[in-house]
């Protein structure tokens, strides 16, 4: 009975053990299968062995101007990759004498390729940047004795190259990824380039293409033979798309020649389109600057420059807008009935007085109606205006917070306060307080247009950027509407997107217009701008004097022309320069003669070789 049992234990045993060994087996096969047919890993690792897949870059779009003249192309350049894992008996020796570098050197870039901190891809199953940008004179010499470094290739790829040294803000660079960059966007891979600033980081996405796949056989050894399968699996690159400015290419480069030697801004639109025609930082430099191999060390120097060539003033720096934005007062105050045509207001002794404000105004006759006050850049006319609006029309408006409101409504549909959204990163708006704001500085019953009378004068709590004085004379060149300024005019010749092609309308009757343009006109005829007429161009203008706490004041121009058939509308900005009739009128003035005529009348020659030679630094 007991040996019955314990045979029984034992065939219970052997059967639990069969079935083991046949649950285990089937795990086998089933694994064995997946990783065969199922799993690619294994395929992927063996195919590495055999195949070379190399990134195949796209031509990158070319950038023309608004005459269809090429400002942007590209070159090709080198950059020499290596895969670690296959630098098998690598002579290292002649390596570095065909590179040019010494032994020290290549050290040093393998122990940074191989630090997954300062490269957090790295792999030495994966191609690594050993030189970048590398010129076509070494890639020449390095080519014909690539056989001899298992492991290294030479990868193509493209870089930017500029037909003038200018605009270099305004088109931007090319840089390598950051990591934030690719954790943001699968499509680039470590060691990439893509805009990093301007349209070129704008347009990104339209400019780069789509990169394409070379697919190249390797022996057994690892080194190449050849395409694989005649190229058959190769995927072609897409080019990317070719952009057409709004930039006049010849009046950008003489913008910036104006204003060398000068810290500033220059901006010129096309009122009927809102197409930027010029867009002039200063100081600038050459766009060459930030490509190649001594982009970082270049960039670092411009970074470190206190005169901030970086900076791009015409979207970025913000300015009192001066005695500019009293055409704004005047269109406003003319709309909610405070000032007519023919309003006479006096400017007593040259000053505007309250109880316990005196605002200066220099000597003019007085009084004075309205297209007379723009003439003569009158303060006091502007500061009764803000007196009449926000102290003495209370049953209209309810409070003075009720008058700013509607005044501050005004100014934001004229461009101001927020960005005016131009495709450029990094706009800024402008600085225009809410009521709100005044109530925490003063209290709700402590503030009256006394108080901050310095608006009526575009001086005080109110700032703006050179864009948006530029947006303001194409808003009255238009009589009441202005575009939203950009830099692209098309894309690979289609049309801009449908928000640049829609009008920005202010409900403002013309005929105040009719004044305002009246009063801008005799002030280039014989008012304050008188020293910027053009022969043969009737145009209107408006100067403007921004107060600077840190030195000497900025010279402020703003304008358009011809007067009844605007083509352009300019603001101009020369900073610590002193009035706005000395320098911004004449630089303003032969901008917009190049536009129209294109060429200087020989009479004006001299002027402009003044502005030329002029430098404040």
């Amino acid at each position: 009975m007991q040996y019955k049992r314990k045979h029984q234990d034992s065939r219970s045993r052997q059967i639990v053990m069969v079935i083991l060994v046949l649950v285990v087996a089937v795990l086998f096969v089933v694994r064995l299968f997946a990783l065969q047919v199922l799993d690619d890993t294994y395929k992927g690792s063996a195919d590495s062995n055999a195949f070379l897949r190399k990134t195949v870059y796209p031509s990158r779009g070319l950038i023309y101007d608004r005459h269809g003249k090429l400002m942007v192309s590209n070159q090709p350049v080198y950059d020499v990759m290596l895969v670690v894992r296959e630098m098998v008996d690598f002579d290292t020796l002649s390596f570095c004498e065909v590179m040019n570098i010494t032994r020290v050197d290549f050290e040093q870039r393998m122990e940074d390729i191989k630090n997954r901190r300062k490269n957090p891809g790295y792999s030495r199953y994966t191609p690594q940047v050993f030189a970048p940008q590398i010129s076509y004179e070494d890639y020449g010499q390095l080519q014909e004795k690539l056989f001899r470094f298992p492991g290294v290739f030479v990868q193509q790829r493209v870089a930017r190259e500029y037909t003038l040294p200018c605009a270099a803000l305004q088109i931007g660079s090319l840089g390598e990824v950051s990591q934030k960059q690719l954790d943001a966007d699968a499509y680039y891979k470590r060691g990439d380039h893509m805009g990093q600033s301007g349209i070129e980081k704008q347009y990104e996405n339209e400019l780069r293409g789509t990169k394409g796949v070379e697919v190249l056989l390797r022996d057994a050894h690892g080194r190449i033979k050849g395409k694989y399968n005649d190229g058959a699996n190769d995927i072609a690159p897409i080019a990317g798309k070719n952009l057409t400015l709004g930039l006049d290419m010849e009046l950008q480069a003489y913008g910036e020649k104006l204003m060398q030697g000068k810290m500033g801004s220059i901006v010129a639109i096309e009122p009927k389109t809102g197409e930027i025609l010029a867009m002039v930082s200063a100081p600038s430099f050459n766009p060459e600057l930030l490509v190649g191999r001594e982009r970082s060390k270049n960039y670092a120097k411009l970074a470190n420059d206190k005169k901030k060539p970086l900076f791009n003033r015409p979207v970025m720096a913000q300015y009192p807008p001066g005695s500019t934005f009293k055409l704004v007062q005047a269109l406003i105050m003319q709309q909610e009935g405070i000032f007519t045509r023919n309003t006479l207001l006096p400017c007593k002794q040259g000053y505007y007085y309250t109880k316990t404000r005196k605002v200066g105004c220099h000597h003019h006759k007085s009084p004075i109606d309205l297209p007379t006050s723009i003439e003569t850049s009158c303060n006091a006319y502007y500061c009764y205006g803000l007196h009449y609006m926000f102290d003495e029309r209370l049953e209209k408006y309810g409070s003075i917070q009720g008058a700013y409101n509607v005044w501050r409504d005004y100014v934001f549909g004229m461009g101001f306060g927020d960005e005016l959204g131009i495709d450029y990163p990094g706009e800024k708006g402008g600085v225009v307080y809410r009521s709100k704001t005044y109530d925490k500085i003063y209290g709700k019953r402590g503030w009256k247009s006394a108080t901050i009378i310095s608006i009526a004068i575009g001086q005080g709590e109110i700032l703006a950027t050179p864009l948006q004085i530029a947006n303001l004379a194409a808003f009255i060149a238009n009589r009441g509407y202005f575009y939203t300024p950009h830099l692209v005019k098309s894309i690979e010749g289609d049309s801009i997107q449908s928000a640049y092609r829609t009008m920005n309308k202010l409900d403002i009757k013309d005929k105040y217009f009719d004044v305002v343009i009246e009063g801008m006109h005799r002030a280039v005829l014989k008012g304050t701008a008188r020293y910027g007429q053009i022969p043969g161009v009737e145009f209107c203008g408006k100067t403007g004097t921004a107060q600077n706490p840190h030195g000497d004041d900025h010279s402020i121009f703003m304008a358009f022309a011809p007067k009844d058939d605007p083509q352009i509308a300019i603001s101009v900005y020369v900073e610590n320069s002193g009035f706005g009739a000395t320098w911004a009128v004449p630089i303003a003035s032969l901008m917009i003669e190049k536009y129209l005529h294109r060429s200087i009348d020989p009479s004006r020659l001299e002027i402009e070789k003044r502005m030329i030679e002029k430098s404040f630094y």
